[in-house]
């Protein structure tokens, strides 16, 4: 008995640092956002951005295709530098702010890529989930800020048809086509912090 246990003991040992290897951190909100493009007018496109994004990742640089990823974006820090078009993209006819205050990301694989990784997940907006795929550029390597603190960024695009999530709004022009495109281009930049170990646990 002892000896299985004594064995046992030894196994569990062996195997906890291979358990703990990925590292928990934390979107740092001052200097993470999501981005988006629109096409407008069939001529231009419209550039906003979301500018509270907050969530975790974990990850394992030797393992990174174990990777974990959520993220939550304030629908109400949307800006496109139009104070009257940002109330109405918060409004029923596109985000319904008041209603869903929140989009989301929840990662359910990761792929290795050329460029990095390859992040496929659960988005929602409006209360609709549709899976998406974020190509992933990075992550980059740890580095130690000014104050000590260990960092990690990466970058992530995806496209999506805002029509798949119940962001229906629009008019037809006089000339044919509309005023808003349905095809929405997502970039996101991150950057994240670095948990200490014994406050990743909890």
């Amino acid at each position: 008995m002892k000896t299985l246990l004594a064995a046992t003991l030894a196994v569990a040992t062996l195997a906890a640092p291979g358990l703990s290897r990925a590292a928990t951190y934390e979107l740092d909100p001052a200097h993470t956002s999501a981005s988006f493009s629109v096409r407008h007018l069939m001529v231009t496109n419209v550039r906003g951005e979301f500018g509270k994004v907050v969530g975790t990742v974990e990850y394992d640089e030797k393992e990174p295709t174990k990777a974990k990823v959520e993220a939550t974006i304030d629908v109400s820090s949307i800006t496109t530098r139009d104070e009257k078009r940002d109330n109405h993209l918060k409004s029923p006819d596109f985000f319904d702010a008041a209603k869903y205050p929140n989009i989301t990301f929840k990662s359910k694989k990761v792929e290795k890529s050329a460029k990095g990784l390859r992040v496929v997940g659960d988005f929602t907006i409006r209360g609709v989930t549709k899976e998406v795929v974020l190509d992933v550029e990075g992550p980059t390597k740890e580095i130690k800020d000014p104050w000590g603190n260990a960092k990690v960024g990466a970058a992530a695009t995806t496209k999506i048809n805002r029509q798949d999530y119940g962001v229906k709004w629009n008019k037809s022009l006089d000339g044919g086509g509309v005023v808003v495109g349905d095809e929405v281009a997502i970039h996101v930049d991150v950057e994240m912090l670095k948990k200490p170990a014994a406050e990743a646990k909890h």
